[in-house]
């Protein structure tokens, strides 16, 4: 049953539930899973000031995951409670619209976009704002929600109902994403992405249900029917 008084995808629900991002038994708990799983997409850079742009970075969970790595990690969020707590954790904060990013074209090594394309309402302007500020030969690296009946079923009736799982309200499974709708705007700046499915691993997940402790390593599966992970690379300008 539904605990939030706010409409669907409402992002006001980030700052009444601002004290669960690093909560590892909280509501978030999923997400910061998810964030591992993306970080390790990320490959170290050799290059000086690379700078890695973190789309929807929420509290900053990627943080863990590519520090150490060498990029310096910019962090952009509409929710100002968020932004406070990424700082807290090495990230520059970037207070901003995906559709409207205040950031230079090719500015990016890497672009991640994590957990959020099944929250905007603009997708094809989000997908042509990550490509214009990746650099040729930049990557982006993503995971989201695939527009399908049994994601729907799993992200709405199972895991709104399930502890760690999505908040209430959190998702307008309206917006989620078709994996070969993604590829093909993608492809229109000349990003080509490749998709796999992404799934908590059991053993992990049943642990963590029955005692609230540890992680569920997220781990690839040849399903993209829910949740699934899709990395590109910017074509090199000749």
């Amino acid at each position: 049953m539904r605990t939030s008084t706010r409409p669907r995808n409402d992002v006001g629900q980030y700052d009444d539930l601002v004290g669960e991002w690093w909560r590892p038994e909280g509501r978030f708990a999923m997400l910061a899973w998810i964030a591992a799983a993306r970080g390790r997409l990320v490959p170290p850079t050799s290059r000086p000031d690379a700078v890695l742009v973190d789309l929807g970075c929420g509290g900053g969970l990627l943080a863990p995951h590519v520090a150490g790595k060498g990029y310096r990690h910019v962090g952009v969020d509409l929710v100002r409670s968020a932004l406070e707590l990424a700082a807290g954790h090495g990230v520059t904060p970037v207070r901003a619209d995906v559709t409207r990013l205040p950031l230079a074209d090719g500015c990016a090594d890497v672009v991640s976009a994590g957990e959020l394309l099944e929250h905007v309402t603009d997708l094809p302007a989000t997908v042509a704002e990550v490509c214009r500020i990746m650099r040729p030969g930049g990557l982006v690296v993503i995971d989201t929600l695939a527009d399908t009946a049994v994601c729907r079923f799993l992200a709405i009736s199972v895991a709104e109902r399930m502890p760690g799982g999505a908040p209430p309200g959190i998702h307008d499974p309206a917006l989620f994403v078709d994996p070969d709708a993604l590829v093909a705007e993608f492809a229109r700046h000349g990003v080509r992405l490749r998709t796999r499915g992404l799934r908590p691993q059991v053993r992990g997940l049943l642990r963590w249900l029955v005692t609230r402790r540890g992680a569920a390593p997220m781990v690839p599966t040849w399903s993209k029917a829910a949740l699934y992970q899709a990395i590109g690379t910017k074509e090199e300008t000749a």
